[in-house]
C-alpha cells in the first residue's frame, strides 16, 4: 500500500478541489492506503479557520476534515506564512505578531514549508488539488 501526502491549495467553497482532496483521503484510507498528512497552503489555509459557518443542509468542510483527522490520525497542517497573509492565524502566531485575535481551528497544526518538504520525502506520492 502506498502513502499520500495531499496538498490543498483551494479555499472551502466556490469549487470543488477541497471537497474533492477530501474526497480522495477518505477513499485512499477506505483502500488501506495511509494518509499521515494533509498540507494547506496558499488560499487552502481558509479550510482551516474556525470561524466558517455554513448552513445547516451544506457541507462543513472544516467538521468533515477535523472528523477524518481524528478517526484516522491524519495531521492537518496549515502554512503559517499562507494563513498570515490571509487573516487566518493560529493562537501562538497571534501572540508573536501582537494580532487581535485567532481563527485557526484547534485541530490545525501550524508549520512552514520546510514540514511539507519532510513529509514529501517521508512519503511515496503527493497529490495536489
Amino acid at each position: 500500500m502506498n502513502s499520500f501526502v495531499i496538498l490543498v491549495n483551494h479555499p472551502p467553497y466556490g469549487n470543488q478541489h477541497a471537497y474533492s482532496a477530501l474526497r480522495f483521503a477518505e477513499s485512499a484510507i477506505a483502500k488501506g492506503h495511509s494518509v499521515p498528512k494533509i498540507f494547506f497552503y496558499q488560499d487552502g489555509v481558509y479550510n482551516t479557520s474556525a470561524l466558517l459557518s455554513p448552513q445547516s443542509d451544506e457541507l462543513n468542510l472544516v467538521n468533515r476534515w477535523t472528523s477524518l483527522a481524528q478517526k484516522h490520525k491524519v495531521e492537518l497542517i496549515s502554512c503559517v506564512a499562507a494563513g498570515l497573509r490571509r487573516g487566518v492565524v493560529h493562537q501562538s502566531d497571534s501572540q508573536e505578531y501582537d494580532l487581535p485575535a485567532a481563527n485557526m481551528h484547534p485541530k490545525f497544526i501550524a508549520a512552514g514549508l520546510g514540514d511539507l518538504v519532510t513529509a514529501i520525502e517521508e512519503c511515496d506520492r503527493l497529490v495536489q488539488f
